[in-house]
């Protein structure tokens, strides 16, 4: 089936948002701590049955509107991705990376958008690139370009370049292949593109434990991950893509699968559910998470209205120039935000209880 423009863009959002939000009640447990707390990964477990999204999902969001008002022009979109970044940080948003917030620090001092990143292999640029690669899996120098403005803005570190690169890569392969995407090709141009050889064996590691048949949870076991996956680039983002890779088109079950490790959950979440998003498109999608997601305003109608925005200003895979972001109510972050910090406080002092 081929997907509609517009569909595939809101699924590789929508999908983003899901995986994260769906990830986020077990961010920062142990794969045994979380599977005693709350069993199988079958839905939204934030609050009373829904679901919320954290930082992951805001800027996947962020840079599909930097990427409308830009172009994909890259000193156009790092100046619009910095003063989105300044501004989310001014809503107080209840999880913010320490790399992020020291970048978004340097650019309220002055700092410009290509100097204000910190060095740091974290992997906050990996949540801001499946937007960029679907959107501009036709023109593979300017998914680079966008790929690396995107990343410097916050981390300057040559692993963060990579493991960015390797998503907005997947993410185009996605677009252009489906769930017919080719393990081996997409793993061999990641490798080729990388800086640093750190980068590459971890790719390699993806290949060989797709050779193996290995399943998630012992590949990130052979990694050292066995009781959780951390933020560290290079862990987030070879085990996303070995767990995507294994099933393209299995949107829930992938998802839950990497859910499932433990660890930087949610991240690790929204780059799954983005990758598998993109294959499946907005439309099939699992319903029952869909109405589970409690958000506003970057509601999923929010979301969708952000796809279509993203298919007309990149119809076929390349940009067709400059176009109007669409329009957000800002002062519902004010209502929004302190709500939401207080849902992640009461979980924070959950886990002081048992089961351990």
């Amino acid at each position: 089936m081929v997907l509609g423009r517009a569909d595939m863009l809101a699924g590789t959002l929508l999908g983003t948002a899901l995986g994260d939000a769906i990830g986020l009640p077990r961010e920062g447990l142990s794969r045994r701590r979380a599977a005693r707390m709350f069993g199988p990964v079958a839905g939204h477990r934030l609050v009373l049955g829904r679901g919320m999204v954290s930082d992951d999902t805001e800027h996947a969001c962020m840079t599909g509107q930097a990427l409308l008002r830009s172009g994909a022009e890259p000193d156009r979109l790092g100046r619009s991705l910095a003063w989105r970044l300044r501004g989310w940080l001014l809503g107080l948003p209840a999880g913010v990376g320490f790399a992020t917030l020291r970048a978004i620090g340097r650019l309220w001092l002055g700092w410009s958008p290509a100097t204000s990143g910190v060095r740091s292999a974290g992997n906050g640029p990996a949540m801001r690139a499946p937007i960029i690669g679907a959107c501009l899996h036709a023109d593979p120098a300017g998914l680079r370009a966008a790929t690396a403005v995107a990343t410097r803005v916050t981390h300057r570190d040559p692993r963060a370049d990579d493991g960015a690169l390797a998503i907005a890569l997947a993410a185009a392969h996605a677009a252009r292949h489906g769930a017919a995407v080719d393990p081996a090709a997409l793993l061999a141009e990641a490798r080729a593109a990388c800086q640093h050889d750190e980068s590459r064996r971890a790719l390699a590691e993806v290949e060989a434990a797709l050779a193996r048949e290995d399943t998630p949870a012992a590949f990130a076991a052979r990694l050292g991950l066995a009781r959780g996956v951390t933020g560290y680039v290079l862990h987030t983002v070879p085990v996303a893509l070995h767990a995507w890779l294994r099933r393209p088109a299995a949107f829930r079950e992938v998802v839950a699968d990497v859910v499932a490790l433990g660890g930087d959950t949610d991240s690790v979440g929204a780059i799954v559910g983005a990758l598998g998003g993109t294959v499946v498109g907005a439309a099939a999608l699992p319903d029952a998470w869909l109405a589970g997601l409690c958000e506003w305003p970057r509601g999923a109608p929010w979301v969708r209205r952000l796809g279509a925005a993203l298919a007309d200003a990149y119809p076929d895979g390349r940009a067709r120039g400059p176009a109007a972001a669409v329009p957000l109510w800002w002062p519902g972050l004010a209502i929004r935000n302190p709500l939401f910090l207080a849902i992640v406080l009461g979980h924070g002092a959950r886990r002081l209880l048992p089961p351990y």
